[in-house]
């Protein structure tokens, strides 16, 4: 493989005496034996994942019974976590499996993009899923007036998109205005990560940790919070429900949207808190948990939904029915 330092070059700009590198040197795990296997795991998931989701899709978008707004929002939540592995995965997979880790400043910038805009659209699928749950729980007679389909797609979804552009276009905007010293700047992560580059930069980058920081709060932080007062609401909610079958069923219908919070936000949120806190985290452990935290969400929200659902099994049920009573 050619070094990467044959494919650099380095063009300063006067006006604003900063230094912007040709491309960056994706190293991976360090000194880790047999990683490339790890990568090898990561294109079997991608494969599941986008079969999942598509599946998912496709019944969401054939049966007229799930045009809801709850199935409204699970199916964008399909979309993002389709587009979240698509924008992390395969370019991973080709870097460490086919030994191209060198990739170009505005396909770097174009990949942290992507993949911290789909994240970020996941956090917030996950709390517009949580809004849902709430508004039917608690305004149960009110609740087809409050949150209509209209509501739920130009009003919530378009502004969670919109919300998460936003702040993703202002971070990748001062990520230009860094200065990086070598020629070849080494990246310590598994791909064109935010953190890891702005913190390698060797101009001030103080404006990059309060967008950080923001980003943290507004993605991860505040979607938490609104989720946990959400469910305060639903289980006092639920408490005034005199039946317990009744009770069972209402929280039946959380369980799901639960077992998703936990599956996405405990990763990151431990990750992120400890590298907040003590600023150093092992590099190794790092790439394994954001990682995994990045690619299982994506393919194990549409199997929970699909299994744990009564509405989609029902008409998977029905769908198979029909092929199989379709006449000749």
């Amino acid at each position: 493989m050619q070094e990467p330092g044959a494919h650099m070059e380095t063009t300063t700009q006067d006006l604003s005496n900063f230094t912007r590198p040709v491309g960056f040197y994706i190293r991976g795990f360090y000194a880790l034996k047999n990683s490339e296997y790890y990568f090898i795991f990561l294109a079997v998931i991608y494969v599941f994942t986008l079969a999942a989701n598509l599946t998912l899709m496709v019944i969401i978008w054939f049966s007229e019974v799930l045009h809801t707004p709850k199935y409204m929002a699970v199916f964008s939540l399909a979309v993002v976590d389709v587009s979240l592995s698509s924008a992390l995965i395969p370019k991973a997979v080709n870097m460490y499996l086919f030994d191209s880790k060198f990739i170009y400043f505005n396909a770097c910038l174009a990949q942290m993009f992507f993949v911290d805009f789909f994240a970020s659209m996941e956090a917030f699928c996950l709390c517009v899923l949580a809004y849902d749950r709430l508004i039917a729980i608690c305004f149960p007679l009110r609740s087809h007036t409050i949150n209509t389909n209209r509501k739920m797609m130009l009003v919530i979804m378009v502004s969670c998109w919109v919300l998460a552009f936003a702040i993703l276009v202002a971070a990748l905007v001062l990520i230009t205005h860094l200065s990086f010293c070598k020629p070849v700047p080494t990246v310590m992560s598994y791909f064109c990560d935010h953190g890891p580059i702005f913190q390698i930069a060797c101009s001030d980058n103080s404006p990059n940790w309060k967008i950080t920081v923001f980003f943290l709060f507004a993605v991860i932080y505040v979607p938490l919070g609104f989720i946990l007062m959400s469910y305060v609401f639903i289980i006092l909610a639920v408490s005034r429900i005199t039946s317990l079958d009744g009770r069972w069923k209402t929280f039946k219908t959380c369980s799901v949207h639960l077992i998703l919070v936990a599956i996405f936000f405990t990763p990151f949120l431990v990750t992120y808190t400890i590298t907040w806190i003590y600023t150093k985290i092992d590099g190794n452990t790092r790439i394994l948990n954001t990682s995994l935290s990045a690619v299982l969400p994506p393919l194990l929200n549409p199997i929970i939904y699909t299994l744990k659902t009564e509405e989609v099994l029902e008409q998977i049920r029905k769908t198979f029915w029909r092929a199989r009573h379709k006449p000749d």
